[in-house]
C-alpha cells in the first residue's frame, strides 16, 4: 500500500495586492491536487480494499 507525505507547508497569505491573489491561487491548487491523489490512490484499490477501509467505489468522488 501506498503512503503519502501529508506534511505540505502552508503558506501564510498576504490580506492584500498580488501576493494574497498568488498564495490562494497557490493553495487552490495544492488542495486540488491532493484531492486528485487521492482519488487516484482509491481507485486503485480493489473492492474488497475498500470495504477494508468502509468505502465503496461511489464514495471515491467525494475525496
Amino acid at each position: 500500500m501506498a503512503a503519502f507525505d501529508t506534511s505540505r507547508p502552508t503558506y501564510a497569505a498576504p490580506s492584500k495586492g498580488f501576493g494574497g491573489f498568488a498564495a490562494s491561487l497557490i493553495a487552490v491548487f495544492s488542495a486540488w491536487n491532493d484531492s486528485r491523489q487521492t482519488r487516484n490512490a482509491l481507485s486503485q484499490l480493489s473492492d474488497h480494499e475498500l470495504e477494508d477501509i468502509g468505502l465503496t467505489r461511489g464514495d471515491i468522488n467525494s475525496f
